[in-house]
């Protein structure tokens, strides 16, 4: 094992696929001559140049399209947004394209294709750089929504992500790409849909994903101290969703709280809910608790940031709801 920074294993992920494959690109503003907005492509315009790490004007829709279009003649591009939320300029071509092209050209054509950047809040940026689409994405048939919590993931998934055949939707975090996390030496990946159990527990399942899924490993530190024994799972990927996974956690612990940075109306902790009370119903021993921001766009305000996003407090005070204490 080797420690690296987030942003390094996501460097990593994309510069050993592309020494791989030749049809393997990246393209986004900043990506190149700058290193990358967040340095997640640190030395790689050095070493693949500039056909193959590719600078953009701030042009979401036309990068993206041009990315989109690229894999019909046979290349696999990497899209960087600096964040999800620019991601809305380019969303016709990644929900009307990219999404649709296996079907629409009755499978004669893949879109190999992923698209990466940070999503959620990250600190003071505003209601209008502070938003999460997860649920957005993984609504529509066609894509596949992959967001890792730590390096190692990162690095395991994004590889596979690239190798995929359909589109991917990647997402990040900007508070997380300074986190150092244990990586594997050598090659390795991690398939999507598959779940990760990162704490094991007999108590109560709290399922999260992302950089929040941190305030689930602070609660269940300090609800182990009180004797309270929390399962953590890490979805790791959203769509598709370890369904198998959660369920069979569930029928151990047969309590369930859901953990998610995102507005509370239609979102994954809604999905899973659904699933859990139509498979498991009869294993629960109390109602589903999810946990989610304020139904309004995220304060610029610190206070009310603090407020507005789930924290390990909320995950304990849902913890107790279930165990009815």
């Amino acid at each position: 094992m080797k420690t690296l920074q987030f942003r390094q294993a996501i460097a990593e992920a994309m510069s050993e696929e592309m020494r791989n494959d030749e049809s393997i690109y990246l393209m986004g503003e900043e990506v190149a001559e700058y290193n990358g907005a967040y340095k997640a492509s640190k030395g790689m315009l050095d070493e693949f140049g500039p056909e193959r790490v590719i600078d953009t004007p701030i042009s979401e829709l036309g990068f993206s399209g041009i990315g989109v279009g690229s894999t019909l003649v046979g290349n696999r591009p990497i899209i960087e947004f600096m964040t999800f939320n620019f991601a809305l300029v380019g969303i016709d071509q990644i929900i009307s394209n990219a999404a649709k092209i296996r079907q629409m050209s009755g499978g004669q054509f893949n879109c190999p294709i992923v698209f990466r950047g940070p999503t959620g809040s990250a600190g003071q940026l505003g209601a209008t750089h502070s938003q999460a689409f997860e649920s957005w994405f993984a609504n529509c048939p066609g894509l596949k929504v992959v967001v890792p919590s730590n390096p190692a993931d990162a690095k395991g998934l994004l590889k596979s992500s690239i190798r995929d055949n359909d589109p991917v939707i990647f997402m990040e975090s900007e508070q997380m790409y300074g986190d150092k996390g244990e990586v594997p030496e050598g090659e390795y990946t991690i398939p999507l849909g598959v779940a990760d159990i990162r704490r094991e527990g007999t108590d109560v399942t709290i399922v999260s994903f992302g950089k929040i899924i941190k305030e689930a490993d602070k609660a269940a530190d300090e609800l182990a101290k009180e004797g309270i024994s929390c399962e953590i799972i890490d979805l790791r990927t959203v769509k598709p969703m370890d369904y198998e996974a959660i369920l069979n956690s569930v029928k151990k612990t047969n309590r369930l709280v859901i953990l998610e940075e995102a507005w509370p109306f239609g979102n994954v902790a809604t999905e899973i809910t659904f699933h859990v009370q139509k498979n498991a119903f009869d294993y629960l021993d109390a109602p589903i608790q999810k946990i989610n921001t304020a139904d309004t766009p995220a304060p610029y305000s610190p206070v009310l940031l603090a407020e507005w996003l789930p924290n390990h407090e909320d995950v304990i005070n849902a913890v107790k709801k279930v165990l009815y204490k």
